[in-house]
Parts: C-alpha cells; structure tokens; sequence
C-alpha cells in the first residue's frame, strides 16, 4: 500500500470492488484519520520499520522516547474514547447507503515483517471502529483493515458472510501460510463463527469480544423493541442504537477511567466533559440518520446472525480466543463464553470482571498483551515463543509491574554485580548489555524472588529476562484443580518460553538476556531445611549450547525466602495427610511431565503447593557473579567432560553467590521491615536504602 502521509483524506468512500492493487481514495476537509480501499483486501505492503519497543541485535530493549511515542491527544501515545466518537460521527455522517466495504486506518503503524492480516468486524452500528483505541499498537503486528457497514445499507446477514469470506479466501490464495485473524465484537463475533464454520481448511484465529450468540437471553429482542420504537422521539431511538453498540454505560466507564489514572482534578474533569461532549455530538448524528425501521433491521439482523452462528458452531475448527465481561448488562457474557468453550475444539477464554460490553473501549485492556499472555499472536502456522514474542511497551510493562510494586517495597532487595575486575558493586553494573547472555541461579520457595528480579533488570538496564519455564504455564492436559492457563499470563507477556532445546537454541540465536533455573519445580517447591540448597540435574543441560552461540553465564544467587515466611506443611507433610495426598496426584496427573528421563531429586517433579506462613518481611538480597566467558570455547565444550567441568564450576559459583549472602545479610543494619521505613521516612521514601559493606 502506497500512503502519500497521516495528512491524506477522503471524501467518500468507494464501493467494495475485486481488483488485486487497492488505492486510496483522498478525502477533502475530513478529520477521520482513515485510508480507504477501493479493493477487497491489497497485498502490497507498507514498509517495515522495528516496531516502538523491540529486541536490538544484542538483545537489550530499544524504547521510543517519550516524544516518539505520544501523540497529540493521548499521553501513552493511544487515541481516547473523545477520537472514538468523533470519528465514529465524522464516518456515519458521511457515508452513503452501501455496500459494506473495508477501509483500512491510516494511524496503525509500519508492520513486522509477514505480519498476520487482521480483519476488524463491527458490532451491530456497524462503523467499523471498535478497535480505534488500539490501532496504534495493533498495526505494529498486524496488516489491519476494517469492515464498514453503513447505517441505510440493507446486506443480509448470509450475503455479509459471504463478503467476509471472498476476503478471507483471496488473502489465503495470496499467503497459504500465514493466518487471518478475525476479530469480532458482538455481532461481529457472530460474523467470525460463521466465516469460520465455511472455511475450516484455512488457518483462522478468532477474537471474539462479548459475543452476541447469547442474544436470545437478552432484553433487547426485534419483538419487543421494534413496536416501540416507532413511537419513539429520533434522540430516544439514537441513544437505543448506541446502546445495542456499546452496551455498557459507558459514561460512567469514562469516570472511573479518569480517576482511574490518577489524573490532577482539573484534567480529569477536562478529559470527562470532552468524552462527554463528543459522545453526545455522536448522538446527535445518529439522530439525524437513524430512523425506526433502521433500528428494526439492526434488532433483527442481531437476531439473525446470532441464530446463523449458533447453527454451525459444529464445524468451527479455528482457534478460538473469547473475551468475556464479567458487567455485561445485556448479554450473559461470561456464561456464553463457557458454553462456547464447551462446544469450540480450540478454545480459550479470558474473563475480564469489571468490564461491561464495550471491551475495546475501556481504558486498562490492552488487546497486544491479551494476545501475547495468551500466546495468541503467530505469523506461521504454529506460534514461536521466541520469533512470535511481542515484547511490552514501557507503559504495558508498568500495568504489570505496579499491582507488584508492593512485593518490592516490602523486601527492599540489594542487587549486587560483580565487575570484570572482579569488584563487587552495588547495581547492575556488572551485566553485559550485549547478549547471548544466559543467568544461572537459586530459585527462592515459589519463585518469590522473580518480582524485583524481571522489573529492576528493565528498569535500571533496558533488558528483558526471558525465563525459561516449566510447560505447565502453557499447557494442561485436562482440566482439573491446576489453576486456568490464563493465571500465567503475565509471565508470558514478560517472556516467558517453555523449556525445550528448540527455545534455548532460538533464544540465543536471537542474542537474548535468558534467566534459567536448573533446580526447577524441586528448588522451588524445597521441603523444611532444604532453603538454599541446589537441586540440579547429575548431568549438564546448558553449557554446551551456550558455547554454541559463545553466551556468557552469569551465576546468582538470591536469599530473603526464609525472611518472609516460615514453611508450615512440605511435600512430605501433605503426602501424610489422605485428602493433601490426592489432591497432589491428581495436579500432577493434570500437568505435563518433564526430565522423566531423569533420576535423583530433580525426577520428584509432583505439583504441591506448601502451606507458609508469613513472617514480618526482611530483605531479599542477589549477588550476580563475575560472567563466564564461553566465547572461542565452543570446540574445548564439545566434549561431555569439559563442558560437565564448567557445568560444575557455574553450580559451585552460585553456591559461593548464596553463602557469600547469607553471611553479609547478618550485618545489614536495615534488614528488619522497620528499621527500613524509618530510615525512609528521614530520608525520603525513594531514597536507596544502605545495607552491609562490601
């Protein structure tokens, strides 16, 4: 796609036609920052360029400057629900009668290479707009172009499926081996379910946002309604078809939004009344536009496409991804989306509980994370944990990073690296910035130590640990009493891959920073007395393949475990009690296995999860040691001995890392929570608090 700049407009938009080269059309004295196509689906490609917060060649986080990423209205660089509904008004009153046709948005970015296409169905208004507050970030890793369906056309439910799908059939002629993304709200989910059930031999991926499959349990029925709105003033009958669009209130999400960000008061009510006022300028061109037997179509078209979805789920093979509301004030959202989990062969969903319909446009959901904690976002035909990662932006890694900051005011940690000179200082001074770099270290009871661990290294260097973890995060084998996939989202979205020899050769291929516990679930899940102690394979598993790539190995140790909590019940504890003894077999029988192959503790891999009490927190304290070069050694580390030797030599050197911490943290004045906040309160409670000499 060729675009002249951000600058270029439409006058109107053309109807949808089949030529393989789409062009865009200028548009004369318009504010809606839209390209429009005259073409189903255009092939030629805009230029790639590194999306705004991605890998260097050596593996550390490149982040745009607060200048480059913020536009001129939101301060994240997102547009607001004020751009949502001024464009939403600019396209309605200026479209014609039909046909549908598809525009893509000039706002979305330059792409990754082979990025996905990602086609945006509407909910029943039919803008196409749903998704504006994320085309930004969307069109990083997407080609993105959305469906407009104008508010007089009169396209029956079938013959929109039957659009929907001659697009999806040329762009798979096109590239056989990518996917398309559908991305369906409400009706638009319905519209997804029943393209998919046509096409189950093309590779679909579908986003359905709060779908309308449930609308026979709503209110909101042609029979009811329809009588009643012919009766109705025209202002009446605008806010009635905004509501079958948004569904949710969405005033008071504007509320709660403002003071949700924290903002001074005097912008906050400046944000709400520019919300307000442009949702009601939108009203008021519905008004204009908007007569009974429109809204009757819609009510009925809902009811139509709901029916026509519902009556093909059996042939629907996608991959599924349903988001559900857990405030849908109209639609049963939550208990539609178990239902289709039931009846879907491939299907996931994640529950949002506070959100009402509107999904897309409430502030705080992030469409890129949801689909990176999802492993939801692929270019292939099978997601790459390591090709496919998305990494977060500085704001996304701040949603995460905030509802865990207490974890890091209540341990306080000291991070301590150590030069090439072999000094030891007080920060990070002593990591490479260039990667390959593998961590090697002591997992603390439970992973307690990966909070400040993951959040100092990308905030203090720019790097990203990508942790290599146990397969359980991504895959169950049945549905039981581990917890739901979606509980370890996070990790994912903070780059998380599983264990396997496919992901370390990728991750140091790639040249990225990789953390590593050798010890796994039997470190972390350590019985009583067993804190600090090292629990790793008799035989090497990571040397000869960080020689491969020349990665450096830094050896860690973390302590502070014991300085917040008090193991009450272990693994042999439970394993005494009848009813802590089944449930242990049957979690462990519900996740994959893993070094099944292996002997000694590290094959004990039974999930459990002990029984702590809290202490008054301590400190957590790390110790990164002197980096291991592998660098020129990858023949010498060819040979099982040599590379068994330095296998030892990187455990001995954690060992010295733990000892080395547990002797010094007796002479930190500030170890006690108290003594802690009480320097911090003299001092300021962002100055850096001391600890022992070294």
């Amino acid at each position: 796609m060729a675009i002249a700049g951000a600058g270029v407009f439409a006058t109107a938009i053309p109807p949808l036609t089949r030529r393989h080269h789409g062009r865009f059309t200028p548009i004369s004295n318009s504010k809606t920052k839209l390209s429009v196509s005259a073409s189903v689906i255009p092939t030629e490609k805009q230029p790639r360029q590194r999306p705004a917060s991605s890998f260097t060649e050596n593996g550390v986080l490149v982040k745009k400057s607060a200048a480059d990423s913020h536009s001129s209205r939101g301060g994240d660089g997102r547009l607001t629900l004020k751009d949502y509904f001024e464009q939403c008004g600019e396209l309605v009153s200026r479209s014609d009668g039909g046909p549908p046709r598809w525009f893509s948005p000039l706002d979305c970015a330059s792409r990754l290479k082979d990025s996905p296409l990602l086609l945006s169905l509407p909910g029943v208004d039919g803008v196409g707009l749903g998704l504006l507050l994320h085309h930004q970030r969307l069109g990083q890793i997407f080609d993105i172009w959305c469906l407009h369906i104008p508010l007089a056309d009169r396209t029956s439910f079938p013959d929109l499926v039957k659009l929907v799908e001659s697009a999806v059939r040329f762009e798979h002629s096109q590239a056989p081996n990518r996917p398309i993304y559908l991305v369906g709200e409400s009706f638009g989910a319905c519209l997804a379910l029943a393209v998919a059930a046509r096409n189950p031999d093309i590779d679909l991926m579908l986003i359905l946002a709060n779908p309308a499959t449930s609308f026979s349990k709503s209110a909101l029925q042609p029979e009811t309604l329809v009588p009643l709105s012919t009766r109705m003033p025209e202002q009446l009958r605008s806010s009635l078809l905004y509501m079958l669009s948004l569904l949710s209130g969405s005033p008071f999400k504007m509320v709660a939004s403002a003071t949700g960000k924290r903002l001074p008061l005097e912008q906050a009510i400046t944000e709400i009344s520019q919300d307000t006022t442009a949702m009601s300028s939108y009203l008021s061109v519905l008004s204009d536009v908007l007569t009974a037997e429109t809204l009757g179509w819609k009510l009925n078209m809902l009811k139509s496409a709901a029916g026509f979805a519902n009556s093909r789920l059996h042939a629907v093979k996608a991959q599924t991804l349903i988001l559900a509301s857990g405030r849908d004030q109209l639609l049963p959202s939550r208990e539609e989306a178990e239902r289709l989990r039931q009846l879907l062969p491939k299907c996931e969903i994640r529950v949002f509980n506070d959100s009402g319909h509107a999904l897309f446009l409430e502030d705080g959901f992030n469409m890129v994370s949801i689909l990176t904690g999802a492993s939801f976002y692929r270019r292939g035909g099978r997601h790459d944990y390591v090709l496919d990662y998305v990494p977060p932006t500085p704001s996304e890694f701040r949603s995460i990073y905030e509802p865990q900051r207490w974890i890091e005011a209540a341990t306080n940690p000291v991070m301590l690296s150590t030069l090439e000179s072999g000094k030891i200082v007080r920060s990070l001074d002593g990591i490479p910035s260039e990667g390959p770099v593998l961590y090697v270290g002591y997992h603390m009871m439970l992973g307690f130590e990966l909070v400040p661990l993951v959040s100092r290294f990308w905030m203090e260097r720019n790097i990203l640990l990508r942790g290599i973890s146990h397969p359980m995060m991504f895959t169950k084998l049945r549905e039981g009493r581990l917890p739901a996939l979606s509980a370890f989202d996070t990790f994912r979205i903070m780059g998380a891959v599983p264990v396997s020899a496919a992901n370390f050769y990728r991750l140091f291929s790639s040249k990225s920073h990789v953390l590593l516990y050798p010890g796994g679930m039997r470190e972390a899940l350590h019985r009583k007395g067993e804190e600090y102690k090292l629990f790793w394979p008799e035989q090497s598993e990571f040397v000869r393949m960080a020689a491969k790539f020349g990665a450096k190995i830094i050896p860690f140790g973390s302590v502070g475990e014991d300085d917040i909590g008090q193991l009450l019940l272990d693994y042999n504890d439970l394993r005494s009690i009848p009813y802590f003894k089944n449930a242990i077999e049957e979690l462990t029988d519900e996740a994959v296995k893993l070094r099944n192959e292996a002997v000694g503790e590290v094959a004990n891999q039974d999930v459990h999860l002990p029984i702590i009490v809290p202490k008054v927190p301590g400190r957590f304290y790390y110790l990164f040691g002197k980096p291991i070069e592998t660098q020129g050694r990858k023949e010498e580390l060819k040979s099982r001995e040599k590379a068994h030797e330095l296998y030892i030599e990187v455990k001995s050197e954690v060992e010295k890392c733990l000892a080395y911490l547990k002797e010094k943290r007796e002479n930190d004045p500030y170890r006690n929570i108290f003594t802690r906040l009480t320097y911090q309160a003299t001092h300021g409670f962002d100055s850096q608090v001391p600890t022992f000499d070294f």
